[in-house]
């Protein structure tokens, strides 16, 4: 089949430098026609500048021919009949691009293209997560009220949502390579920047920046991959990198399960400057973004995109290049091969239809998932707190005098208590209550009071040294009298060994995104064989099957368990609606629909977040009806695309 191109090409070029001589210009123009790109090339390869005349590098006709993608200027011509010639053209120009990546065949750039690339999505997936697993921690350890708790995990999927929007828009204009390098650059700087700051308005900014700037990632990833792809692998390996996002949570739950409940990875300078192990899980969870950059400067651009900006030089290079680093590969000479030659854009006809469908998917599948993986973490805390109250040790009417605690008061609730010079050294007060009760002469030293509080108390003549009791924890009409309060300890002192909850909540987010696993691999093994409508709808439906049966969950078991189910079967839809979306746009406006639904399932999550953030502890009705309800929808409306697994790349 090789030759059989090679020759067809050969004499079609032949022919139009015949047609060009008898112009009269034959020996000039094929003197000038030579690019750049092709001098020094010896007489064996003088086939290539006869088939590289055949790009239209300056938009002119030569040989006699009208360029590819050039319409005839015919006044007499109307708009219709001109922009079917121009779209027929542009047919041609996919169909022939096809046969090329088809002849440079599927080897070794890329798999080393897959890498790289697939390193940028895992950084998306790692930032995903980062946030709701530093959460709990950061607001504790910057002591933010529960007011302002909700802002970190929304603010930074607003950021996403402008960043795809923004970056998918530019990698249209200035390029897929150039674009993912700046918007990973920026990532990775802010992410490491959020490590080290210590206000949490501060650290908000930083999150949203490192939001701006993964934001681009998906959509210049796939846009990119998809374009050096030919049609018969475009499914399974877009399929395979999205296998890169799965390792991305992965990556991110089990550093979390490894560093953050680790307390003792930490340093302080004084009191005001704290870094805690969540920032160590910061830093690591950054350096597949650090890793991503490095790599991708070793990597050309798009070969499509240029030539669709009307690089054909530029784009005739790469081509060559992908060509010969796969025939070195396999041992086989670098044989010659044939060469030829925004958002309102994606709503016109007749592509607003279908445009309209895959927004819809989108949101609702960004909706289900992400408002789920808010839910279903908190929901098991809920639980586990509800298991950890229902253990509470109450005290009432004990008077207790002249004794020294050191050692630790864990979950439990003193009522109408008298204590009376009772010393109270290097220890914990953790979850400890103490309703109307009479502190008396009582020394603090050393104490740090996690979840406890003082409720309606008296306190009268005695002494804090170098505690973190404060106003924030005597509350509700408690008195202090005579007494003194002396360095007191600032910031939150945040422990993990005093939370009773920490590997097993950091353990269960690990075996949800595990769960995965299976589903990406089917996936990948049948995009090609089932179509990819079939396993998006069908997907979505069964995903939405399982969170309804989350009704009858009434232990930490059973939403385990529903947890694992529905991280399988939704992967499958994410990576099917990923290939579907890549295939649904032409080049010169790829990146810039990608970039809308992606910022599209960016603003899902945010209301996900919010929405169903809002909902825990109160009721399980409505977030397992809304979640159901919008992905079985969603589904429904998926299996209405268009089934793109025949397309050509336009």
């Amino acid at each position: 089949s090789h030759s059989h191109v090679e020759d067809e090409g050969e004499e079609f070029y032949r022919g139009d430098a015949g047609n060009g001589a008898k112009d009269g210009g034959g020996s000039r123009d094929n003197d000038e026609g030579s690019s750049d790109a092709t001098e020094g090339h010896d007489d064996e390869d003088e086939i290539y500048e006869g088939e590289y005349q055949g790009i239209p590098s300056n938009g002119k006709p030569g040989g006699g021919k009208v360029a590819l993608g050039q319409p005839l200027s015919d006044a007499g011509r109307d708009r219709k009949e001109l922009e079917q010639e121009r779209q027929a053209d542009e047919e041609e120009l996919a169909q022939q691009y096809e046969l090329i990546i088809q002849e440079c065949g599927h080897g070794r750039f890329q798999w080393q293209l897959f890498l790289v690339l697939g390193l940028a999505l895992m950084s998306d997936g790692v930032e995903v997560f980062v946030v709701g697993f530093v959460l709990p921690s950061a607001e504790t350890d910057m002591c933010v009220p529960n007011s302002s708790s909700g802002w970190l995990g929304s603010i930074v999927y607003l950021g996403m949502m402008v960043g795809a929007f923004f970056w998918g828009g530019m990698s249209d204009k200035v390029g897929r390579r150039q674009c993912l390098l700046i918007c990973m650059s920026t990532n990775g700087f802010f992410a490491f920047l959020s490590s080290f700051v210590q206000g949490y308005g501060v650290f908000l900014l930083c999150r949203v920046f490192a939001g701006f700037g993964i934001g681009g990632a998906v959509p210049i990833v796939f846009s990119m991959f998809a374009e050096v792809l030919s049609r018969e692998k475009r499914g399974e390996h877009l399929s395979w990198l999205c296998m890169f996002w799965m390792i991305g949570e992965i990556y991110a739950s089990a550093m979390a399960w490894a560093i953050i409940p680790h307390y003792g990875w930490s340093f302080s300078m004084g009191s005001a400057y704290q870094f805690h192990s969540w920032r160590v899980f910061v830093v690591v969870c950054a350096l597949p973004c650090v890793c991503a950059v490095v790599a991708l400067t070793f990597m050309p651009e798009s070969p499509r995109f240029y030539l669709e900006v009307g690089k054909h030089d530029e784009a005739w290079m790469i081509l060559k290049q992908i060509h010969d680093t796969n025939m070195r590969a396999r041992g086989l000479p670098e044989k010659v091969f044939t060469i030829y030659v925004n958002l309102k854009k994606c709503f016109n006809y007749p592509m607003r239809d279908n445009m309209i469908r895959l927004a819809i998917v989108w949101f609702t599948l960004s909706f289900g998932y992400y408002g789920l993986s808010v839910w279903f973490p908190d929901v098991i805390k809920h639980l586990q707190a509800d298991d950890y109250a229902s253990k509470v040790k109450s005290h009432s009417n004990e008077r207790i005098e002249d004794i020294t605690f050191n050692f630790t008061l864990e979950n439990q609730i003193h009522t109408n208590s008298v204590f009376v010079n009772d010393r109270f050294i290097g220890m914990k007060l953790r979850s400890v209550t103490f309703v109307d009760s009479t502190f008396r002469s009582c020394y603090f030293d050393d104490v740090t009071s996690v979840g406890s509080i003082f409720r309606n108390c008296t306190i009268i003549g005695s002494q804090f040294f170098n505690t973190d009791i404060d106003d924030s924890k005597l509350i509700d009409g408690t008195e202090v009298i005579n007494s003194t309060f002396v360095h007191n300890k600032t910031g939150c002192q945040m422990t993990f060994d005093d939370d009773y909850s920490a590997y097993w909540v950091y353990f269960i987010n690990f075996l949800g995104t595990l769960a995965v696993l299976p589903g990406n691999i089917v996936s990948a093994l049948l995009m090609d064989k089932i179509g990819r409508l079939s396993m998006l709808g069908g997907s979505m439906v069964l995903s939405g099957i399982s969170c309804f049966f989350l009704w009858f969950g009434t232990s930490e078991s059973m939403m385990i368990f529903m947890l694992c189910l529905y991280n399988g079967l939704s992967i499958s839809a994410w990576n099917s609606l990923d290939v579907v979306t890549t295939e649904s746009f032409p080049t010169s406006r790829r990146g810039t629909g990608f970039g809308f639904c992606n910022a599209l399932c960016k603003l899902a999550a945010v209301m996900g977040n919010l929405i169903f953030g809002s909902l825990v502890g109160i009721t399980k009705a409505i977030p397992i009806l809304m979640a159901s309800s919008v992905l079985v929808g969603g589904g429904l409306v998926a299996l209405r695309l268009p089934d793109t697994r025949a397309n050509v790349l336009m």
